[in-house]
Protein backbone atom coordinates (compact mmCIF):
# COMPACT_ATOMS: atom_id res chain seq x y z
CA UNK A 1 0.00 0.00 0.00
CA UNK A 2 1.92 3.42 -1.00
CA UNK A 3 1.47 5.79 1.52
CA UNK A 4 -0.38 9.64 0.79
CA UNK A 5 2.72 11.13 -0.06
CA UNK A 6 5.53 9.63 -2.23
CA UNK A 7 8.05 11.26 -0.15
CA UNK A 8 7.35 8.88 2.94
CA UNK A 9 10.85 8.12 4.43
CA UNK A 10 11.50 3.99 3.86
CA UNK A 11 11.84 3.53 7.32
CA UNK A 12 10.37 5.09 10.62
CA UNK A 13 11.92 7.52 13.07
CA UNK A 14 12.53 6.99 17.18
CA UNK A 15 8.83 8.39 18.45
CA UNK A 16 6.74 7.39 15.48
CA UNK A 17 3.46 6.00 16.06
CA UNK A 18 3.18 3.31 13.21
CA UNK A 19 0.67 0.56 12.50
CA UNK A 20 1.43 -3.13 12.88
CA UNK A 21 0.18 -6.30 12.30
CA UNK A 22 0.79 -9.14 14.84
CA UNK A 23 2.65 -12.02 12.69
CA UNK A 24 3.78 -14.11 15.42
CA UNK A 25 3.25 -14.70 19.50
CA UNK A 26 7.04 -15.81 20.96
CA UNK A 27 7.84 -16.05 25.12
CA UNK A 28 9.87 -12.74 25.08
CA UNK A 29 7.25 -10.47 22.93
CA UNK A 30 5.59 -10.79 19.80
CA UNK A 31 6.58 -9.84 15.78
CA UNK A 32 4.80 -7.32 14.01
CA UNK A 33 5.20 -6.30 10.04
CA UNK A 34 4.94 -2.47 9.67
CA UNK A 35 1.77 -1.96 7.45
CA UNK A 36 3.21 1.39 6.46
CA UNK A 37 6.67 0.38 5.23
CA UNK A 38 6.43 -2.04 2.98
CA UNK A 39 5.66 -5.08 6.29
CA UNK A 40 9.32 -4.41 7.36
CA UNK A 41 9.41 -6.79 10.75
CA UNK A 42 9.72 -5.05 14.08
CA UNK A 43 9.95 -6.62 17.34
CA UNK A 44 7.56 -6.15 20.26
CA UNK A 45 9.32 -6.93 23.48
CA UNK A 46 6.66 -8.35 26.49
CA UNK A 47 8.81 -4.97 28.85
CA UNK A 48 7.41 -2.57 26.25
CA UNK A 49 3.48 -4.12 25.82
CA UNK A 50 1.74 -3.09 29.69
CA UNK A 51 3.34 -1.25 32.34
CA UNK A 52 1.81 -3.58 34.64
CA UNK A 53 3.27 -7.32 34.71
CA UNK A 54 2.21 -9.41 31.57
CA UNK A 55 1.26 -13.07 32.57
CA UNK A 56 0.01 -13.80 29.13
CA UNK A 57 0.88 -11.92 25.71
CA UNK A 58 -2.14 -13.27 24.13
CA UNK A 59 -4.26 -11.38 26.97
CA UNK A 60 -2.59 -8.19 25.30
CA UNK A 61 -2.10 -9.09 21.65
CA UNK A 62 -3.02 -11.50 19.47
CA UNK A 63 -1.94 -12.93 15.58
CA UNK A 64 -3.36 -11.39 13.03
CA UNK A 65 -4.04 -8.17 14.86
CA UNK A 66 -3.94 -4.77 13.71
CA UNK A 67 -2.62 -2.38 16.49
CA UNK A 68 -0.18 1.20 16.98
CA UNK A 69 2.93 0.92 18.33
CA UNK A 70 5.80 3.54 19.08
CA UNK A 71 9.12 3.22 17.14
CA UNK A 72 12.15 2.89 20.64
CA UNK A 73 14.62 2.07 17.88
CA UNK A 74 15.45 1.85 14.52
CA UNK A 75 18.66 -0.01 13.06
CA UNK A 76 18.42 -0.27 9.26
CA UNK A 77 21.48 -2.10 8.30
CA UNK A 78 19.95 -4.73 10.48
CA UNK A 79 16.55 -4.38 9.50
CA UNK A 80 15.92 -4.17 13.09
CA UNK A 81 12.74 -2.25 14.35
CA UNK A 82 11.89 -1.85 18.27
CA UNK A 83 8.29 -1.06 19.53
CA UNK A 84 6.08 -0.41 22.92
CA UNK A 85 3.20 -0.67 22.95
CA UNK A 86 2.51 0.67 26.62
CA UNK A 87 3.81 3.81 25.82
CA UNK A 88 1.25 4.60 23.24
CA UNK A 89 -2.08 6.40 24.80
CA UNK A 90 -5.96 5.15 23.62
CA UNK A 91 -6.26 8.48 22.34
CA UNK A 92 -2.76 8.23 20.16
CA UNK A 93 -4.13 4.74 19.17
CA UNK A 94 -7.56 6.04 17.92
CA UNK A 95 -6.21 8.66 15.93
CA UNK A 96 -3.48 6.86 13.98
CA UNK A 97 -5.80 3.73 13.26
CA UNK A 98 -8.31 6.12 12.03
CA UNK A 99 -5.37 8.23 9.93
CA UNK A 100 -4.37 5.26 8.26
CA UNK A 101 -7.56 3.74 7.48
CA UNK A 102 -8.52 7.03 5.81
CA UNK A 103 -4.97 6.84 4.00
CA UNK A 104 -5.45 3.12 2.64
CA UNK A 105 -9.03 4.50 1.58
CA UNK A 106 -7.33 7.67 -0.11
CA UNK A 107 -5.14 5.80 -1.61
CA UNK A 108 -7.47 3.20 -3.17
CA UNK A 109 -9.82 5.75 -4.34
CA UNK A 110 -6.69 7.43 -6.62
CA UNK A 111 -5.65 4.20 -7.99
CA UNK A 112 -9.33 3.80 -9.13
CA UNK A 113 -9.46 6.84 -10.94
CA UNK A 114 -5.82 6.47 -12.91
CA UNK A 115 -7.46 3.20 -14.14
CA UNK A 116 -9.98 4.86 -15.46
CA UNK A 117 -8.07 8.02 -17.02
CA UNK A 118 -5.23 5.11 -17.83
CA UNK A 119 -3.10 6.93 -16.17
CA UNK A 120 0.05 5.12 -13.74
CA UNK A 121 0.24 5.08 -10.14
CA UNK A 122 3.30 7.40 -10.12
CA UNK A 123 1.31 9.95 -12.25
CA UNK A 124 -1.72 10.54 -10.49
CA UNK A 125 0.41 10.33 -7.53
CA UNK A 126 2.84 13.36 -8.53
CA UNK A 127 0.21 15.73 -10.17
CA UNK A 128 -2.76 15.06 -7.75
CA UNK A 129 -1.45 13.12 -4.99
CA UNK A 130 1.44 15.25 -3.17
CA UNK A 131 -0.57 18.05 -4.42
CA UNK A 132 -3.49 17.75 -2.05
CA UNK A 133 -0.92 16.37 0.73
CA UNK A 134 0.73 19.47 0.86
CA UNK A 135 -2.53 21.79 0.65
CA UNK A 136 -4.29 19.78 2.58
CA UNK A 137 -2.08 18.34 5.17
CA UNK A 138 -3.08 14.48 3.87
CA UNK A 139 -4.30 13.09 0.87
CA UNK A 140 -7.47 12.06 2.27
CA UNK A 141 -7.91 15.76 3.54
CA UNK A 142 -7.91 16.74 0.18
CA UNK A 143 -10.59 14.02 -0.97
CA UNK A 144 -13.03 15.24 1.77
CA UNK A 145 -12.85 18.45 0.93
CA UNK A 146 -13.42 17.82 -2.68
CA UNK A 147 -16.63 15.52 -1.68
CA UNK A 148 -17.86 19.54 0.12
CA UNK A 149 -16.40 21.72 -2.42
CA UNK A 150 -16.10 19.85 -5.75
CA UNK A 151 -13.45 20.61 -8.75
CA UNK A 152 -12.85 23.42 -7.91
CA UNK A 153 -11.52 22.99 -4.41
CA UNK A 154 -9.11 20.35 -5.73
CA UNK A 155 -8.38 22.95 -8.92
CA UNK A 156 -6.85 25.08 -6.16
CA UNK A 157 -4.25 22.56 -5.00
CA UNK A 158 -2.91 22.74 -8.60
CA UNK A 159 -4.85 19.25 -9.60
CA UNK A 160 -5.02 19.20 -13.57
CA UNK A 161 -8.59 20.25 -14.86
CA UNK A 162 -8.90 16.46 -16.24
CA UNK A 163 -7.90 14.55 -13.00
CA UNK A 164 -10.65 16.94 -10.20
CA UNK A 165 -13.17 15.76 -12.77
CA UNK A 166 -12.67 12.50 -12.58
CA UNK A 167 -12.01 12.47 -8.95
CA UNK A 168 -15.11 14.76 -7.91
CA UNK A 169 -17.28 12.41 -9.00
CA UNK A 170 -15.48 9.68 -7.45
CA UNK A 171 -15.00 10.94 -4.34
CA UNK A 172 -19.06 12.19 -4.23
CA UNK A 173 -19.64 8.53 -3.64
CA UNK A 174 -16.78 7.09 -1.67
CA UNK A 175 -16.43 9.49 1.07
CA UNK A 176 -18.89 10.51 3.08
CA UNK A 177 -18.91 13.02 5.12
CA UNK A 178 -21.07 12.41 7.73
CA UNK A 179 -21.65 9.38 10.16
CA UNK A 180 -24.35 8.25 12.41
CA UNK A 181 -23.94 6.71 15.82
CA UNK A 182 -25.98 4.28 18.27
CA UNK A 183 -25.90 3.55 21.49
CA UNK A 184 -26.39 0.46 24.53
CA UNK A 185 -25.45 -0.43 27.61
CA UNK A 186 -22.69 -2.89 28.95
CA UNK A 187 -23.78 -4.57 32.62
CA UNK A 188 -20.19 -5.79 33.92
CA UNK A 189 -18.99 -7.10 36.87
CA UNK A 190 -15.92 -9.20 38.24
CA UNK A 191 -15.57 -10.69 41.48
CA UNK A 192 -11.53 -11.13 40.80
CA UNK A 193 -8.80 -9.61 42.52
CA UNK A 194 -7.67 -7.26 39.86
CA UNK A 195 -11.77 -6.93 38.45
CA UNK A 196 -11.25 -2.63 38.00
CA UNK A 197 -8.08 -3.18 35.73
CA UNK A 198 -9.94 -6.58 33.58
CA UNK A 199 -12.79 -4.72 33.33
CA UNK A 200 -11.37 -1.30 31.74
CA UNK A 201 -8.80 -3.45 29.42
CA UNK A 202 -12.07 -4.98 28.25
CA UNK A 203 -13.34 -1.65 27.43
CA UNK A 204 -10.41 -0.86 25.77
CA UNK A 205 -10.59 -3.88 23.67
CA UNK A 206 -13.85 -2.96 22.52
CA UNK A 207 -12.89 0.42 21.23
CA UNK A 208 -9.79 -0.92 19.56
CA UNK A 209 -12.34 -4.11 17.54
CA UNK A 210 -14.84 -0.89 16.80
CA UNK A 211 -11.91 1.01 14.50
CA UNK A 212 -11.00 -2.74 13.18
CA UNK A 213 -14.51 -2.71 11.83
CA UNK A 214 -14.40 0.87 10.16
CA UNK A 215 -16.00 2.58 13.27
CA UNK A 216 -15.29 4.74 16.28
CA UNK A 217 -16.43 3.42 19.87
CA UNK A 218 -17.06 5.96 23.05
CA UNK A 219 -17.33 4.19 26.31
CA UNK A 220 -17.89 6.02 29.64
CA UNK A 221 -19.35 4.75 32.73
CA UNK A 222 -22.92 5.93 33.78
CA UNK A 223 -23.07 4.20 37.14
CA UNK A 224 -20.54 1.20 38.03
CA UNK A 225 -21.70 -1.62 36.80
CA UNK A 226 -23.09 0.60 34.15
CA UNK A 227 -21.10 1.75 30.76
CA UNK A 228 -22.60 3.24 28.07
CA UNK A 229 -21.05 3.08 24.01
CA UNK A 230 -21.87 5.24 21.50
CA UNK A 231 -20.52 3.69 18.12
CA UNK A 232 -20.45 5.70 15.08
CA UNK A 233 -20.34 4.54 11.34
CA UNK A 234 -20.52 5.96 7.74
CA UNK A 235 -23.99 4.30 7.93
CA UNK A 236 -26.89 2.08 10.02
CA UNK A 237 -25.90 -0.95 8.15
CA UNK A 238 -22.36 -0.74 9.12
CA UNK A 239 -22.99 0.73 12.87
CA UNK A 240 -25.64 -2.15 13.55
CA UNK A 241 -22.99 -4.75 11.96
CA UNK A 242 -20.33 -3.61 13.95
CA UNK A 243 -22.11 -3.27 17.37
CA UNK A 244 -23.44 -6.90 17.06
CA UNK A 245 -19.79 -7.78 16.41
CA UNK A 246 -18.81 -6.37 19.31
CA UNK A 247 -20.93 -7.36 21.55
CA UNK A 248 -20.69 -10.78 20.55
CA UNK A 249 -17.10 -10.63 20.95
CA UNK A 250 -17.04 -8.91 24.10
CA UNK A 251 -19.09 -11.05 26.11
CA UNK A 252 -17.57 -14.08 24.50
CA UNK A 253 -14.45 -13.28 25.78
CA UNK A 254 -15.39 -12.64 29.06
CA UNK A 255 -17.05 -15.85 29.98
CA UNK A 256 -13.79 -16.99 31.47
CA UNK A 257 -14.12 -14.43 34.40
CA UNK A 258 -15.91 -15.00 37.42
CA UNK A 259 -18.60 -12.04 36.38
CA UNK A 260 -20.95 -11.25 34.10
CA UNK A 261 -21.34 -9.23 31.44
CA UNK A 262 -24.43 -8.69 29.50
CA UNK A 263 -25.39 -5.37 26.62
CA UNK A 264 -29.06 -3.75 26.59
CA UNK A 265 -29.39 -1.48 23.52
CA UNK A 266 -31.02 2.27 23.76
Amino acid sequence: MRPMSARRSEWPEVGDLVVATVQRIVGHGSYVTLDEYGDKEGLLHISEISSRWVRNIRNHVRERQKTVLQVLRVDPSRGQVDLSLRRVTQDERRKKIEDWKKNRKAVTILRSTAATLKMSDEEIFSEAGDRLADQYGSLYAGLEAAAKGGAKTLAEAGVPEKIASALEEVVKDKIIVKGVTIHGVFEITSMEPRGVEEIKDALLETKNLAMELDAEANIYSIGAPKYRIDLTANDYKKAESALNEIVEQATKAWEGHDGKMTFTRS
